[in-house]
């Protein structure tokens, strides 16, 4: 694990808890799930790419999803 990889889980993660917290408190499904997954993949990707990846998806898709 190098530093990039942890700025990289640390952006995510503090994304992740944001989007929970707001879907917590306006109990709106999509940011809520959105922001446990930001939470909890970085643990389980190790390819730096991908984790960006999946990152960028994760925070843009409540934005075009609206349950």
């Amino acid at each position: 694990m190098n530093t990039s990889a942890l700025l990289w889980i640390v952006l995510f993660s503090s994304v992740g808890l944001g989007f929970f917290i707001y879907g917590r408190r306006q109990k709106a499904v999509v940011p809520l799930i959105c922001g446990l997954t930001l939470m909890v993949y970085p643990y389980f990707v190790s390819n730096i790419i991908l984790l960006v990846a999946i990152g960028f998806v994760l925070m843009v898709f409540p934005y075009f999803i609206r349950i």
